[in-house]
Parts: structure tokens; sequence; C-alpha cells
């Protein structure tokens, strides 16, 4: 069987299955403006799940009516307007991103990024990284526990990770292999506005401070990262130099990098979000590597 595992980022979440829901819709969306048959075998045959993790961080969950109208804006689009394209990268995404590059090798400079969305979204990692509360462990047994279940019954799995999401992703498979003795977990990995390349989150993986084979998971097939235009949260965009010792030390058999000429034109009321990830789900970058893994022998 194929697996489809989709695990969300930060920030408050619909109810499960009305997000999985609207997830789903953005992601066949996409899948089938490129190959109509494979968007249908994915939904025939249930292959799509997510992992629902807000609920451990935030008390509160998102009315799900406040983003359908806004997804049927984003399915509805048959071409995007100079101001969509305009308004992915702002003028003053350049000095955002200055600061943020600084806020990265120095902390104490964070609470002056004027983005307040990449502040929080710091400072809500920082929770995460920490455990409170054993927090981080009961997020990744989350995760890991589709993972396990895919294992056993030999099933093949693409793995998307998105923002915060993507770090959930990473650490539980670099558990599910060191810690547990899984060596197949994922065929691919797909991150989309991940935050894997920056320091501040590099040096806070739960492997980072170990030594030789151990620093990676090897239990992934190969890995491709997305980031779209003007997305501060995937602040370094290229992450196979980062994690260019997985590739040197056979854990994965790639890492490829997507940047260039990506869009993400999710709109709401406060304007565009290049990281949302319905966004992401209707890009034909995401929905092509999609499609690739799902039409594999």
């Amino acid at each position: 069987m194929k697996k489809i595992i989709f695990v969300p980022g930060k920030n408050p979440k619909p109810p499960a299955k009305a997000h999985r829901e609207q997830l789903l819709r953005c992601l066949l969306h996409g899948v089938r403006s490129i190959d109509p048959q494979a968007a249908g075998d994915i939904e025939e045959q249930d292959s799509f799940s997510t992992v629902a993790w807000s609920h451990l961080m935030y008390d509160s969950q998102r009315d799900i009516s406040e983003d359908i109208p806004w997804i049927d804006r984003l399915l509805a689009q048959q071409t995007h307007s100079d101001d969509d394209v305009r308004d992915a990268r702002p003028a003053r995404y350049r000095l955002a991103k200055t600061m943020y590059v600084l806020g990265d090798h120095v902390h104490w400079l964070i609470p002056l990024i004027p983005d307040p969305r990449v502040k929080v979204s710091i400072r809500e990692t920082e929770i995460y990284f920490r455990n409170h509360g054993n927090l981080g462990c009961r997020i990744r047994d989350l995760q890991k526990h589709p993972l396990r279940s895919a294992a056993a019954n030999n099933d093949r799995v693409l793995l998307i990770g998105h923002s915060m999401g993507s770090i959930i992703a990473y650490d539980a498979l670099w558990e599910l292999d060191h810690l547990e003795g899984y060596k197949q977990c994922v065929d691919c990995l797909l991150t989309i506005g991940s935050p894997l390349g920056m320091n501040y989150v590099q040096r806070r993986l739960i492997g980072h401070s170990q030594k030789g084979n151990s620093i990676y998971p090897g239990n992934v097939g190969r890995w491709i990262n997305i980031a779209s235009r003007g997305d501060l949260v995937a602040l370094d965009p290229s992450l196979a130099d980062d994690f260019d010792g997985m590739t040197s030390e056979n854990h994965t058999s790639s890492i490829t990098d997507m940047n260039k000429d990506v869009y993400n034109y999710y709109r709401d009321s406060k304007g565009i979000n290049v990281h949302k990830s319905y966004g992401y789900l209707v890009n034909p970058h995401v929905a092509r590597v999609i499609v690739d893994w799902w039409n594999e022998p």
C-alpha cells in the first residue's frame, strides 16, 4: 500500500477531520492538474492521513469555516495577477530577511525582527525543543505511530512535513532509527516551508550532539525540500548543503532543493500568505513530486 502522511505546522488548527478534508482537497487539486488518474487513485485508496498534534500545544482550535472561502478562491484561480506575484515577495522582505539571518546567529536580535509571525514562530518552536511538560516527546509519539504501522505493513510512505511539522518529522525519524531500530521508514521525505535550514533549529535537533553515523536519521529513501518565494520561515531554502552528511554517509540517496520560481498564492483577509500549507499543496512543484512518487513501480 501507498501512504501519504502529512505533518502540519504550528498554530491552532481546525478539528482534525475537517482539516484533513481541506488539506486533501488542495493536494488532489494540485495532483489532478498533472495526473488525474493519480488523484483519483489517492482519493479512492484513502491514502492520505494527517498527524494532528496542535491540540497538545494550544488550547484552542480554528474554525474551518474561516478557511474555506479562501481555499475556494485559491482553487478557482486559473492564473495569478501581477499583484499576487509582487505581494509574494514585498519590498520589506529584504529587510526582514536580513534581520532574520542576524537573529539566527545572534539570538538576542530576534525581538528586533519586524515580522511578528517570525518571532512567534521561534518562541513556539522553543517550547517544543525544551520539551516542556514532555510536550516534544508526546508530539513525536503521535508522528511515530503511523510510521511504525506503515513499516509493519511494508507500506510505501511519502512523509510531508510543513513548517514546524518538518522538524517533528525529522526528529521522529531520528528516534525511530537510532532508538527503535526502524531502518526503513519513508521512501520520500518532502519538506515544504521548512525552517530546518536555520542554525537555531539545527543546533536543537535531537541528533545534533551525536557523533558519526548517529547524527542523522538513516531511514529516508530520498529528501526533497521546497520553499516558496518570500517564505521567511524557510529562511535558508537550501538544505542539501546543511545536511550533506546524510548523503555522504549513505543515510539517504539524495537531498534536492526546489526554490526557484516556486510561488504560494494563498490569500485571506490579512493578505497573501506565502507560507500557508494549502497554497503549498496546490503548487505544481509539490504536485509533481507527489505524482512522481505515486507512479513509481
